[in-house]
């Protein structure tokens, strides 16, 4: 499984900005994707989840009401539109999937089996 993060950039605060994920060589045994952010010297911090099949969704608790996932499952692509930015979120987000999990808390809580290379997301005046 490759996943490739896309779309980051500077934004101004209360700006907006949209990531994309594209997925390859997907196999059954992945069924969600993730986005997950870190900042040097910090932990990882769960962004948000959805699952392919059905869409299903979940978000972490600072994200929610401000970032909306989605998917094109045709294109194995998930995109983040994050508005409403504020300083602290800037950081490297990246998209990540958890061998034969769903979306939802665990997900979100669980260690990556794959991850791609992150996309650099400044919030900045």
């Amino acid at each position: 499984v490759q996943l490739q993060a896309s779309g980051g950039g500077l934004v101004q605060p209360g700006g907006s900005l949209r990531l994309s994920c594209a997925a390859s060589g997907w196999t059954s045994d992945f069924v969600a994707i993730g986005w997950f952010r870190q900042v040097p010297g910090k932990e990882r911090e769960a962004v948000s989840c959805i699952s392919m099949g059905d869409g299903n969704t979940h978000y972490g608790d600072r994200m929610k009401g401000r970032f909306t996932i989605s998917r094109d499952a045709a294109k194995s692509t998930v995109y983040l539109q994050m508005t409403s930015l504020i300083p602290e979120d800037a950081a490297v987000y990246y998209c990540a999937t958890v061998r034969w999990l769903t979306c939802g808390s665990s997900f979100l809580r669980s260690d990556e089996d794959y991850r791609g290379k992150g996309t650099l997301v400044t919030v900045s005046s």
